[in-house]
């Protein structure tokens, strides 16, 4: 056996016998949905069903909003927003992967609110920096997760002390499983620094408390304030980027529209896709209720289906001849980002690549600003300076990080984050391939600095709203739908969020990334995805926890190294599922 599978075998043992609190199979989000155990065989025979199939899962939302709206918690956190808004206190909404990517567009709404405030409102400007995302990793992980942050407490308190926690502010914890530590890390910080704490997840606080310590800890904190999102197992096992942070923007994004349309009233002005104009009332959660279900409903149209199937399609045979995609959107630049980005996780493609990084494999999906060059897309898009990390030796050492991370400290600061070529730069690595495709998200005018007129073989476009205008594109796909004004234009960001996450699942599906259900092509970057991954080996071949452990950690190995020389790799626990597969005897 050569030096590096005995590493990997170690670090097998040592992940079984120290990590035991790391097991979260017991877990709602992480348990197999039975509506959609037939995912991959569907949607392979018929991409419409497959569709609709999906979307069904996000129908459990609506049934499980009246609980959630109901607790006690969702009402003070109205009432704790409001007073931060009413007495200059800041709100910090924290998160980890999806949940961080929601907290910076939390943040970004926000932001954009404030900034589109008729002229001569004196407090709009100072009020723009009363918002603040805290995500594990600083913002370079809105692109690539940092390996390992979420793993620590110690990394969120920090984060959250470094940008400046005070005493009454308000500290929103967001996490889908209520069992990551960073998060869990952020808010033991806010409440020792006196700060108003909400604890935000979507497993019911009773499995958490029987299963997790550490949720358990926080669960039973009384001056914790903690609001019970669950609604459900995801539609790809594990998947909460889907169902369960779909149910946090609307939640949270409904209590903070709610709190700023009662601070500022009849002064507020809402926007959405179509319109803009004052709006004085405040909405009942009813009516957030009944407006979400709605949307649902447009988006399950035999039209809406339709489309969604027919991009679906289109990925699908770009994808299908090593061609790439590449996005261009102006005021949906997050939300398309999110979803873009989050696939390398989810379903092993390659991450996006950094300028320069010309040795490791181009994304399939990339999203870019077809306006600005590449700093002021980023501050565009976050409605401000990025906020890298810039963390030395020191600070890690403090943190009592792993010594692996100690001794390949990443690069997390803005240098690093403008490397990530968003803006209207002309990039010959997508537009080179085989096949390259230009979707247009929303409507985007040709300007002629736009990156549109750079060399593509083809341009789609994909909008969604009442109507569809006219664009200069190949093939326009029209999800027709009527979304309501908002403050943080709250409709728009979960309908562009329901089609992304339904048209990027439906095909990498279609693409093999998924068996069922069980998205077997994971990346297990962090503890929780490791154990996923056993569970999800051990669950196709039939083999123990254990053996599936030591074999995934072999992989994972391989894949590293192949990594290393720029190779375009499969899933380690694909390749498990298949070497266990393959040896027999080793499955007992």
């Amino acid at each position: 056996m050569n030096t590096a599978m005995s590493q990997a075998h170690e670090k097998a043992r040592e992940f079984l016998e120290r990590e035991k609190a790391f097991r979260l199979g017991e877990l709602l989000t992480e348990s197999s949905h039975v509506k959609t155990r037939r995912l991959s065989q569907t949607i392979q025979a018929d991409i419409q069903a497959g569709v609709r199939l999906l979307q069904s899962v996000d129908d459990d939302i609506p049934a499980a909003l009246e609980r959630i709206f109901a607790q006690e918690s969702f009402g003070l956190l109205v009432d704790a927003l409001r007073e931060a808004i009413r007495t200059g206190r800041r709100i910090f909404f924290t998160g980890c992967g999806a949940t961080g990517r929601l907290s910076i567009l939390l943040e970004a709404a926000w932001r954009r609110f404030w900034r589109e405030m008729e002229p001569g409102r004196s407090e709009a400007a100072r009020m723009q920096d009363r918002c603040i995302s805290v995500m594990a990793g600083g913002d370079f992980a809105l692109i690539k997760s940092v390996e390992g942050f979420e793993d620590f407490p110690d990394f969120g308190r920090h984060q959250l002390r470094e940008v400046g926690i005070q005493r009454d502010d308000v500290v929103v914890a967001i996490t889908e499983g209520g069992e990551t530590p960073f998060v869990i890390g952020t808010a033991w910080q806010g409440l020792d620094t006196g700060a108003h704490v909400f604890f935000v997840y979507n497993n019911p606080s009773e499995l958490l408390c029987r299963h997790v310590q550490r949720s358990r800890e926080v669960i039973e904190e009384p001056r914790i304030h903690k609001l019970d999102l669950a609604t459900g197992p995801m539609a790809i096992t594990g998947s909460t980027r889907m169902q369960a942070t779909t149910t946090e923007l609307l939640v949270v994004g409904a209590a903070l529209e709610t709190a700023l349309t009662q601070t500022v009233g009849c002064a507020v002005h809402t926007f959405s896709a179509d319109r803009e104009g004052p709006q004085s009332e405040v909405r009942t959660v009813q009516e957030y209720q009944q407006l979400f279900t709605s949307l649902l409903s447009q988006l399950s149209s035999p039209q809406a289906i339709a489309a969604i199937a027919r991009a679906v399609e289109l990925e699908e045979q770009v994808y299908r001849r090593h061609g790439l995609v590449t996005y261009i959107t102006e005021s949906l630049m997050l939300d398309v980002l999110t979803d873009t980005t989050e696939r390398s996780p989810t379903f092993m493609v390659p991450p996006f690549r950094k300028e320069g990084d010309t040795g490791l494999p181009v994304s399939w999906a990339f999203v870019k600003d077809p306006h600005h060059p590449t700093q002021e897309a980023w501050r565009q898009m976050l409605q401000r300076e990025p906020r890298g990390l810039t963390w030395g030796p020191e600070v890690y050492k403090q943190l009592n990080a792993p010594m692996p991370l100690q001794a390949n400290l990443p690069k997390l600061d803005n240098v690093e984050i403008y490397r990530f070529r968003i803006g209207n730069e002309p990039d010959p690595s997508r537009t080179d391939a085989p096949d390259s495709l230009l979707v247009h998200i929303g409507s985007a005018p040709n300007d002629q600095s736009s990156i549109i007129n750079h060399q593509f073989d083809r341009s789609a476009a994909i909008t969604f709203g009442p109507t569809a205008e006219p664009l200069d594109v190949d093939e326009h796909i029209h999800v027709t739908c009527n979304l309501p004004a908002s403050p943080l234009r709250l409709w728009e960001h979960l309908a562009i969020k329901l089609i992304l996450n339904t048209l990027s699942t439906a095909t990498m599906v279609r693409m093999g990334r998924v068996i069922g259900n069980a998205m077997v092509w994971v990346s297990p970057s962090n503890k929780k995805l490791i154990d996923r991954g056993c569970r999800l080996i051990a669950q196709e071949t039939g083999c123990t926890y254990e053996h599936a452990c030591e074999v995934l950690h072999e992989t994972v190995e391989e894949v590293t190294q192949r990594q290393k020389r720029g190779e375009e790799v499969p899933s380690p626990v694909a390749l498990a599922i298949e070497r266990i597969g393959n040896n027999d005897g080793r499955t007992a």
